[in-house]
């Protein structure tokens, strides 16, 4: 950590418990080497929130002793789903759960409380960001690539010449939601899972924490009976799956195999839609011990049929500085606002 006399840009990852902080130069350098958390509010309402987010900001410059004075602009990712311009869905979200929460501008009101520009994203297509921007350095504004975050649910981000593609409503990269082949993923005789957002054989019903307690352990307790987390309670018998599964149990590892067969479906494809030169996986599923890490990572790359082509450009590889990723995602794409060129002319003219 450091303080600096050059203007800086502040990235704040906003959490259904914590936000976490971050604040990079406009030359590129992060002045903080780790996480910088505080309370986020988010059960309390879209005021209580804001205001948690200010503090945020306000706590990690006095933390890196930069003055107010000197930033340009702000990153705010928050979990989705959620429009280009920060607007809560009106459904609502995970996170998001009280009434007042739906359909809410809460990149606005962080912009008025603060009085800086806002740049939003939401938390999946920021790690996304972090993740081709560390991988590709210089080459970053030449390269693809397609990013899934495994938590709760499973967020992600597809990334084209170095920046985030948004869509129309700001929900392109929902990759959770995208529909696969379930043939080579499920076990025969196993349920098709189903999804919170009302899909059945989506990625995220099987590639996530909610889907093991939803759908894989119940199933492969059958098999299991006499497994000790058949005595736990389904939550936290979810949680604990991802230490068995470190150890070498064969319950746990057949479940997050399944998450590994999904998630090469998923990025089989991707392959054939945006071709990418990278492929990253993130999450809690990578938070791990590293054998069990690369026992993953080469089950998904296994289970992504690649043409032969793509499979010798394409790389495999974990998000970096998995905590952090967040923050420091949005706080590049705040800098990039900032360096941003003037938007150039119609190639064709009225």
């Amino acid at each position: 950590m450091g303080s600096t006399t050059v203007p800086v840009v502040v990235g704040i990852d906003n959490g259904g418990t914590s936000n976490n902080a971050t604040v990079l130069t406009i030359d590129g350098r992060f002045l903080v080497d780790q996480l910088v958390e505080t309370p986020s509010e988010v059960r309390a309402g879209p005021q209580a929130a804001v205001e948690a987010m200010a503090r945020s900001f306000d706590g990690v410059l006095a933390l890196t002793g930069v003055p107010r004075d000197q930033v340009r602009a702000v990153g705010l990712d928050t979990p989705g789903p959620a429009s280009a311009t920060g607007v809560i869905s009106s459904k609502g979200s995970t996170n998001f759960s009280q009434p007042a929460w739906r359909g809410h501008d809460i990149r606005g009101a962080l912009e008025h409380r603060l009085g800086l520009p806002v740049v939003y994203h939401n938390d999946g297509n920021a790690a996304a960001l972090y993740a081709h921007h560390v991988h590709f350095g210089a080459d970053a504004m030449r390269r693809s690539s397609v990013s899934a975050i495994v938590g709760t649910g499973l967020g992600g981000g597809v990334v084209e010449n170095g920046r985030v593609i948004a869509g129309a409503a700001g929900m392109a990269g929902e990759l959770g939601h995208v529909h696969i082949p379930l043939a080579n993923v499920l076990a025969p005789g196993q349920p098709v899972p189903t999804c919170a957002c009302g899909f059945a054989g989506d990625v995220e019903s099987v590639a996530s924490l909610t889907a093991i307690e939803r759908n894989l352990l119940p199933y492969w307790l059958t098999r299991f009976p006499e497994h000790p987390l058949a005595g736990e309670p389904s939550a936290r018998a979810a949680k604990l799956v991802r230490g068995y599964g470190e150890r070498g149990d064969e319950l746990a590892r057949e479940i997050f195999a399944q998450q590994a067969r999904a998630l090469g479906a998923l990025f089989t494809i991707a392959a054939n839609f945006t071709d990418p030169h990278a492929y990253f996986i993130g999450g809690g599923v990578v938070e791990t011990a590293p054998e069990f890490r690369d026992w993953f990572l080469a089950a998904v790359r296994e289970h992504s049929a690649l043409r032969a082509e793509q499979a010798a450009l394409a790389t495999f590889a974990l998000v970096p500085d998995r905590d952090m990723a967040g923050a420091r995602g949005v706080a590049l794409a705040a800098l990039e606002r900032v360096r941003a060129l003037p938007t150039p002319p119609p190639l064709v003219g009225d």
